[in-house]
């Protein structure tokens, strides 16, 4: 890090390798002393806000068929060649997505060097209004294959900003958030948030665009005249590699540091989208956002199995039960986990099998059913995280699922994978994208359970709808769950990487249908009994527009949902949307966000545990319209530890020119429907 700082001060030109946002606000500077140490810098609004941080890796090269590598250090030595800049601007649209249309905006540098060992290396800076990105375009000419062995990318910023973030784990995600001073943070899995001591600025450190690398997570290496300094760590193979590749080249991900000046703007920011290559499918027709339900939660909440037993969940008569429901209620969807053979086999080696179903799961007859409904079956691949095993069948059950009209997927990696790999490292991520391009080939659409980490493969590949990649609901059904600042951390956090199936929608908070019931056995060591969803029932309507999912989940037992006047919400609610933006809030804090279908918008406000109440102004109604406003509120003695179920739904004619009040109890929320007046 000291280099790095040398070389800002050595550079009497760092003007000759510098690149502006489009607007100007954001200005990134590259800088090469005299010992050929390469650093990049970034200010943002006249001050710095990325301090002087290194770039460089630890390499192996094969040359000329020798066993042995040759070890090479890209710490050092670096020679600038060139320095080439470009700019962009242009508009493209997705077929779903918070937003369907985004600008693609920024200034670009390529800087050239030429490294110790004969490699040839390009930083490709990309500069936007809301961020920065750079990632590394390496070669070595003549090499037979070349093996990342630690990537020496450093990040630098205010030590005693506030920061939100979880550990570094190779292996989940499903981790607490933690809110440390960015100089108190040992290791992080990114994204991580953070926000000037001052609140004039935000950031967040992420990656875009990772294809066939690892993971990268951020580990501290001290302080330096009052910055935090982080180093990249990568997910190693298990002989400690980092990344291999054959032949004599290769691209990292792009680095990525978004910039906002209030909190939101983070959630509003495109930039991890717009680093990512466009859609490589030809036909994207299929593709659609829905709402579903399914056989899933009883299993959490232990009065149904997975596997077939008398208190088997996905059963055919449970199946068409739930089908019934979707068609009656505005629902398009359904899963049914534990259809198929091999749950027995849990908690050893899963060895599922993929096409086959349980006895007493007559799919021939489900899928049937579903069509005649107009019901789309999610069809449920749990891997168990054995991957070879998955991809043994990956091709023939695609097909198959195809044929029997399974357009939807959900899989899931509960489980350590063989061999000692890491979840996150490069052999996992090889497997995600094979899958998610199989599934392309067969226009099948994927809901990714233990991911790894969303970086915007959805712009290339828009059948990767929705992770999950945190933790979600299933957590309130046999542990202490998740406290109401989860709700809050998460829009600033896991889903600035993108959608997640955090499967909201639990209308039974405290569980009392479950709870009590004689079916009920415990099945998960951290059950206590006492499990119960830690928010208001108002708080879980907002968060169907607050968590963004273009597969949104209402994930309580349906019988919970039959009859409740607040399920109208959700009848009501459009999962495909067409424009999106996060009005106000503050990580950890609070959040409200508004979401436009056709001529409807949903608005989404959530709090932690404070009461609060929010002045929304209706500036994003349609001009010269009156609306009719279905407003789902806390009830005026609401509070999610005493009182939980508390709620009110109540109706008001708006304008655009109106204020919303609304009303927060601890651990509430509120959600809204606008409709057009007749």
């Amino acid at each position: 890090m000291l280099a790095a700082v040398m070389a800002f001060a050595a550079c009497n030109s760092s003007g000759d390798m510098s690149v502006a946002s489009p607007d100007g606000k954001i200005v990134l500077d590259v800088a090469a002393d005299s010992s050929g140490v390469v650093s990049y810098r970034a200010m943002a609004d006249g001050r710095q806000f990325a301090r002087p941080s290194g770039l460089g890796f630890d390499m192996e090269v094969f040359r000329n068929g020798v066993a042995e590598p040759e070890k090479v250090s890209l710490n050092g030595g670096f020679k600038v060649t060139s320095c080439r800049h470009t700019r962009q601007d242009y508009v493209w649209t997705q077929p779903w997505g918070e937003n369907k249309t985004i600008r693609c905006r920024y200034n670009e540098m390529a800087v050239g060097l030429s490294g110790n060992g004969g490699f040839l290396v390009t930083v490709r800076f990309r500069v936007f209004d809301d961020g920065f990105g750079f990632r590394y375009e390496v070669e070595c000419p003549g090499a037979d294959s070349l093996r990342v062995m630690a990537e020496k990318t450093m990040f630098s910023f205010d030590a005693d900003a506030d920061s939100w973030s979880i550990p570094a784990n190779f292996d989940t995600y499903e981790l607490d958030y933690r809110a440390l001073p960015l100089g108190e943070v040992p290791d992080a899995n990114t994204p991580v948030t953070f926000r000037t001591a001052d609140r004039a600025l935000y950031g967040s450190v992420h990656e875009a665009a990772l294809e066939d690398y690892p993971e990268m997570t951020l580990t501290a290496c001290g302080r330096n005249a009052g910055a935090a300094v982080f180093e990249s760590s990568l997910a190693p193979w298990p002989d400690g590699v980092k990344a291999r590749f054959a032949g004599s080249s290769f691209k990292t991900p792009w680095r990525t540091v978004q910039v906002g000046r209030r909190a939101v703007d983070l959630v509003n920011s495109a930039l991890i989208l717009n680093l990512n290559e466009p859609c490589a499918l030809e036909d994207t027709d299929w593709i659609k956002p829905m709402k579903y339900v399914g056989i899933w939660w009883g299993m959490h909440t232990g009065v149904q199995t997975w596997k077939m037993d008398e208190r088997h969940g996905a059963t055919t008569e449970n199946a068409l039960e739930y089908i019934d429901f979707a068609a009656a209620n505005n629902i398009q969807g359904v899963v049914f986990e534990g259809w198929n053979e091999g749950w027995e086999s849990w908690g050893g080696m899963q060895s599922f099998d993929f096409t086959k179903p349980y006895a007493d799961f007559d799919v021939a007859k489900v899928m049937e059913y579903a069509r005649e409904k107009g019901v789309s079956v999610i069809g449920h691949h749990e891997t168990g995280a054995n991957i070879p095993n998955y991809e043994r069948q990956l091709e023939y059950a695609y097909e198959w699922s195809q044929d029997m009209g399974m357009h939807y997927i959900k899989t899931g990696y509960a489980g350590g994978v063989p061999g000692g790999h890491k979840r996150h490292g490069q052999y996992a991520v090889r497997h995600y994208r094979k899958v998610v391009e199989t599934a392309a080939a067969h226009e099948i659409s994927l809901d990714v359970h233990e991911p790894i980490k969303e970086t915007g493969i959805r712009r290339t590949y828009p059948n990767m709808m929705t992770l999950e990649g945190a933790k979600g609901m299933e957590w309130n059904a046999w542990s202490a769950g998740n406290p109401p600042v989860h709700y809050v951390t998460l829009p600033f956090t896991r889903l600035l990487s993108g959608p997640m199936d955090y499967t909201p929608g639990v209308f039974d908070v405290l569980l009392e249908s479950t709870k009590h019931s004689p079916l009920r056995q415990k099945w998960n060591g951290l059950d206590r009994g006492d499990s119960r969803v830690n928010t208001t029932l108002a708080c879980q309507i907002a968060c169907w527009v607050v968590l963004y999912s273009p597969l949104q989940m209402a994930s309580d037992m349906i019988e919970n949902y039959e009859g409740h006047p607040a399920f109208q919400f959700f009848r009501d609610f459009d999962a495909d949307c067409d424009w999106s933006r996060a009005l106000d809030g503050e990580p950890g804090e609070f959040i409200s966000v508004v979401r436009r279908a056709g001529d409807r918008y949903f608005l989404g406000a959530i709090t932690g545990d404070s009461p609060r109440t929010l002045q929304v102004p209706l500036d994003f109604l349609e001009s010269g319209k009156e609306y009719r406003a279905v407003i789902y509120a806390d009830g005026p003695d609401a509070d999610w530890k005493t009182n939980p179920c508390s709620y009110t739904i109540s109706e008001m004619t708006v304008s655009s020119d109106d204020v919303l009040e609304v009303k927060m109890a601890s651990g509430g929320g509120q959600a809204v429907v606008f409709f057009p007046a007749c």
